[in-house]
């Protein structure tokens, strides 16, 4: 009995550190998010011609804080021109339309 209740209480303690440690890395991770968020609104969707790209501006309208927690894949967040924060940047000007 001996070594397996050590055995479990090490496993235990190991348990509860790993899990402590990953939750503080999910709030800093969510607190830093919050930081970096985009605070400009969207283009007005009546803007565009284009009934496709009329509705994701107004789906980005509608949703903005799920775009802007989606990272942008054509790198516009390292571009030097562009500096978008988020997704939602693509949307507060006609990034998204081109």
């Amino acid at each position: 009995m001996g070594i397996r209740f050590f055995v479990i209480i090490i496993s235990v303690v190991f348990l509860a550190v790993t899990v402590e440690g990953a939750q503080k890395n999910l709030s800093v991770q969510k607190d830093e998010s919050l930081k970096r968020g985009e605070t400009k609104a969207t283009l007005d969707p009546n803007l565009f011609n284009d009934p496709q790209v009329r509705k994701a501006y107004q789906v980005a309208k509608e949703i903005p804080w799920i775009l802007d927690s989606i990272y942008c894949y054509c790198k516009c967040e390292e571009s030097p021109v562009f500096r978008h924060k988020s997704l939602l940047s693509c949307y507060v000007d006609n990034h998204a339309a081109m």
